[in-house]
């Protein structure tokens, strides 16, 4: 099931990779050609490899599986909360925290510790000072900033969908570790070594970044639907997939669809 266009994929930048002299040459398999010194990623497989990717996503969610959705750079942040959200999955945005799944018992203790200050600062009958208050509202911060988009995740995923393999590679490092499959956006100048499906795009535009996760969210809501439509749930017009989330966000800034949204 393919729910996008190449045209949207070109509307988005998908197909600008970065300078030629920073390429790495494990992608030349998928690189178009070069225009004004930047490679050019080739669509027409980037399209087929998506549209496969997304089938995995719908596949893993259709059986209750729990995906991570990984981007820790600027331009990745609030989108990828946003479209984990909108499905029901879980995100690391901010940083990764070395251990976070292989080490999962020291993370769960820290949600614990998390969670133990929730129920402080909501707790009306409990007096506090207000340098008490101040300090368990900094420190709980501090935890829901990195920890607050898998709280509820209660265990490994199933599947990681990461952004930018270079800057997240200590996550795929640890998702190979344990096995867990790797569902990718691959630049020109990253390696597509230990990811399971390479999804060679441009990884720094907003619009791109944008485009691959409503991408995935709608793929994973399709599977969630499948799975209550078999369980017999009625899940009513309510909860079927709207199809105009697969349309672009149209933003008022051009310049990252253009080349000079290349960076190094």
């Amino acid at each position: 099931m393919q729910n996008f266009t190449i045209s949207q994929l070109l509307d988005a930048g998908v197909h600008f990779g970065h300078k030629k002299n920073l390429w790495n040459p494990k992608m030349a398999q998928y690189i178009y050609g070069i225009r004004n010194g930047v490679h050019i990623v080739d669509l027409q497989q980037t399209a087929t490899i998506l549209a496969h990717a997304l089938n995995v996503l719908r596949e893993v969610a259709s059986k209750n599986g729990r995906i991570l959705f990984v981007g820790t750079k600027t331009q990745a942040t609030d989108i990828l909360a946003e479209y984990a959200q909108k499905c029901g999955q879980y995100y690391v945005n901010h940083r990764w925290l070395g251990g976070m799944l292989t080490n999962w018992p020291t993370v769960s203790a820290s949600l614990k510790t998390m969670r133990e200050y929730e129920e402080l600062l909501e707790n009306e009958n409990l007096t506090l000072t207000k340098k008490e208050r101040l300090d368990i509202s900094r420190k709980h911060n501090n935890l829901e900033k990195v920890l607050g988009g898998i709280k509820n995740m209660g265990g490994m995923p199933d599947l990681l969908f990461v952004i930018d393999t270079n800057k997240e590679s200590l996550a795929i490092k640890e998702a190979n570790k344990l096995g867990i499959p790797i569902v990718a956006i691959c630049d020109t100048n990253t390696s597509p070594d230990g990811i399971d499906y390479v999804v060679p795009g441009n990884d720094d535009a907003r619009k791109a970044i944008l485009l691959y996760c409503q991408l995935a969210s709608d793929a994973i809501l399709q599977g969630m639907q499948a799975s209550m439509s078999k369980s017999g749930v009625d899940i009513g017009a309510s909860a079927e997939i709207n199809e105009s989330t697969f349309s672009l966000n149209k933003e008022s800034d051009q310049d990252e669809s253009s080349e000079s949204e290349v960076t190094e």
